[in-house]
């Protein structure tokens, strides 16, 4: 279910100075990774959330990883991958909790009117492919493959909640 973000809902990036979300999505709508740093279930999905990213990095999107920790814990769980992509903090889960999202990982595609277009919680291929489709048919650009050998299995995911 779509859910409108609100205006002023705070972004932090990894780094970086905090702003409103409309001040994000001036220009291109968002596809942003929801990752929790301290379970396993979204250490699993990495590879895949980052490979699905890579192939949507050319589309009308902003392509980014939401990370539910501070700064150091964010850099110690990506790594260099925190050069690659737009990383924001999200501690207190404020993002979080304004998606509606229940689990994590997460795959949500948030449209430059602010409304959350399609929403993947844990990992399941078709629902994470749904949301890729969402974008590319939004962008006009090409669906990734998903899932692809070497994908996780299905699983639930971790509470949101932390």
């Amino acid at each position: 279910m779509a859910t409108k973000l609100p205006p002023d809902l705070v972004l932090t990036p990894l780094d970086g100075d905090s702003r409103d979300l409309s001040q994000w999505l001036t220009t291109f709508h968002l596809a942003s990774v929801v990752l929790d740093p301290y379970t396993n279930e979204s250490s699993w999905i990495l590879k895949t959330a980052v490979r699905i990213l890579e192939e949507l990095r050319g589309s009308d999107v902003r392509v980014n990883l939401i990370v539910t920790a501070d700064a150091d814990d964010t850099h110690a769980f990506l790594g260099p991958l925190t050069e690659r992509f737009l990383v924001f903090c999200d501690p207190e889960r404020s993002v979080v909790k304004a998606m509606g999202l229940q689990t994590l990982p997460a795959f949500v595609f948030i449209r430059v009117d602010r409304e959350t277009h399609a929403i993947a919680e844990g990992w399941n291929s078709a629902e994470w492919r749904a949301v890729a489709e969402s974008i590319a048919d939004t962008t006009g650009w090409n669906v990734p493959t998903i899932p692809t050998p070497g994908d996780p299995g299905s699983f639930v995911g971790s509470s949101a909640a932390g």
